[in-house]
């Protein structure tokens, strides 16, 4: 019986004359091709295999095992098992196939699923290879199982210190540069040296990794029990190695990558400076909503650990604004959302929210109502003392200088007079931009707060220390200090205050200054009802020279 020759196609890549006979008994794709074209096909038949997975050296690699018929079972190794299991899928290379079900040879099917499940035993590096070949195959390596059984083979390795003396691993790197002030200083012990290189290890040799891939073995990772710590550390590591020199495109795979699986991360496991960072390199990229939600999230949560340079983030183009306000809006609405770990952490963002507001209160293009929305975001507890408050608005007073009395009123809203410092109030009190009432307001709560300190039991201010330090500047420290040495919000403060100064001599002060702003505000209604008698007159004036002008003249 005369043999059919057939040509293959594979990919445009090669052209393969093959017999068609023994590729039809174990492909099912083969066979049925040639049954549709028997008709029509001229000889040599000629069938073209589009998407290949492997390529034409992979579907040689099937073509020597159909002549073989199908027993030589050492073709399959771990350098080629994956690429065979996806083209046994794309040729239809099943064993419950009828011709091969005919045959004494196991199908190829069979063969690479064999060898996938023995691929936790594999040395580190053909593992490695098998995952950067699935990542050419999808998505037929989805479909068949090989890269997940690729992943679980990596993260099983990973998961345990290599061997002694295995060069498989390069591990002069995974501590280099980003980690080598942690794990590589000379003050460091050998001991603590051994166990972060044998943690981290793999670092290097994943780095040329995909996008996709990459969020696929750290989400591997997590779901096996890996510190968090050492996961966020790998990604940020990724990050650092790929980020530069990357297109646009690339750039956004990875972050989204990163950021998606980061977002799963315990708090304590995520560095905020690392985060920023990231923020940085997105703000060009335009990521996807779901991205940036979680990477403001990320942010918000970390916020008692930022500083003021990471806040002042540039507006977009074309807003006009100097700092992106909107976004940092954002993170206290995402801190205030996953809720504050302590009190500590509260008073710092309080702090932090003021430094910001005095940073970015010169800005022209800032509204009243933005400013507002700022200043009152925090609830009370994460303000000790409004001094810082005060003087951002201050700064935001002086330089929008067309702001009506009613806007200032607003914005004082704001702050807690009971909050502010005495040597404040004073400034306050004096303090041309600020509307008179708010003025009267401040020294009105100091009064009352020193008289009802005026009026305690004389035994409640013993714990003050009994001798004054020569100057007050440390009062001031003592109202930002963490810990609140005085008992309550007001009662520390005007504790202290009463222990260092002459109670009757500032009462006295206070007293003056009050009746000041009264005389000042008497003074200015006199000259209101001046100016409203003048222009009473005047309107009169000229209804009378109207009146005149209308009558004839009569003489000259």
């Amino acid at each position: 019986m005369s043999r059919v020759v057939l040509e293959v196609d594979v990919n445009g890549e090669e052209l393969f004359v093959v017999d068609k006979d023994i590729l039809a008994r174990f492909c099912g794709r083969i066979r049925r091709l040639v049954v549709a074209g028997a008709a029509s096909a001229k000889r040599p038949r000629r069938v073209a295999l589009h998407g290949f997975p492997g390529g034409a050296e992979a579907f040689e690699l099937v073509a020597r095992l159909c002549y073989a018929d199908g027993g030589c079972g050492g073709a399959v190794t771990a350098a080629n098992a994956c690429v065979l299991r996806c083209a046994a899928e794309f040729l239809d290379m099943a064993a419950d196939a009828p011709e091969a079900a005919s045959t004494a040879a196991p199908s190829l099917v069979r063969m690479t699923e064999k060898a996938l499940e023995e691929m936790p035993h594999w040395p580190w590096h053909a593992v490695v290879d098998a995952v950067k070949q699935c990542q050419r195959l999808l998505p037929l390596a989805d479909t068949t199982g090989a890269f997940d059984a690729a992943v679980a083979a990596l993260v099983s390795h990973m998961t345990v210190p290599p061997p002694a003396g295995d060069a498989t691993p390069t591990s002069s790197s995974p501590e280099s540069s980003a980690f080598r002030f942690s794990c590589d200083t000379k003050s460091s012990s050998l001991s603590l040296r051994g166990s972060c290189i044998s943690r981290t290890w793999w670092f290097e040799d994943l780095v040329s990794l995909r996008p996709g891939t990459v969020e696929r073995v750290a989400a591997a990772l997590v779901a096996r029990g890996t510190d968090h710590r050492i996961v966020a550390r790998f990604l940020f590591y990724y990050l650092k190695c790929r980020i530069a020199g990357a297109s646009a495109e690339d750039k956004k795979a990875m972050l989204e990558a990163s950021v998606t699986v980061m977002s799963g991360l315990d708090r304590s496991a995520v560095s905020s400076k690392g985060l920023f960072g990231i923020l940085r390199i997105a703000a060009p990229l335009k990521l996807t909503d779901a991205c940036q939600q979680r990477l403001v999230a990320m942010i918000g949560r970390k916020l008692d650990h930022a500083t003021l340079d990471n806040l002042l983030v540039p507006a977009p183009a074309g807003t006009g604004s100097l700092y992106d306000v909107n976004l940092v809006l954002r993170f206290l609405e995402a801190f205030l959302r996953g809720g504050a770990p302590d009190e500590l952490a509260r008073l710092k963002v309080g702090r932090l929210v003021d430094l910001y507001l005095a940073e970015v209160a010169p800005d022209p293009s800032l509204r009243p109502a933005k400013f507002l929305e700022f200043a009152t975001a925090l609830p009370a507890p994460a303000r000790d003392c409004h001094d810082a408050l005060y003087r951002a608005i201050d700064v935001y007073f002086q330089v929008h200088g067309r702001l009506t009395e009613e806007e200032k009123m607003k914005i004082c809203r704001g702050l807690s007079y009971e909050k502010l410092s005495p040597e404040c109030c004073k400034h306050l009190a004096r303090n041309g931009a600020f509307p008179t009432r708010a003025a009267v307001q401040a020294l009105a709560s100091q009064h009352t707060v020193l008289k009802s300190l005026v009026l305690r039991d004389p035994a409640e201010l013993k714990p003050v220390a009994p001798s004054p330090p020569p100057s007050t500047g440390k009062r001031r420290e003592t109202c930002y200090d963490d810990g609140g040495r005085g008992g309550g919000e007001n009662d520390g403060q005007v504790i202290l205050y009463a222990g260092r100064l002459d109670l009757t001599l500032e009462n006295q002060n206070l007293r003056s200054l009050l009746d000041g702003m009264h005389w000042r505000v008497m003074e200015l209604e006199k000259v209101c009802s001046r100016m409203k008698t003048q222009m009473t007159k005047m309107k009169a004036r000229r209804a009378g020279s109207r009146t005149a002008r209308s009558l004839p003249r009569m003489c000259s």
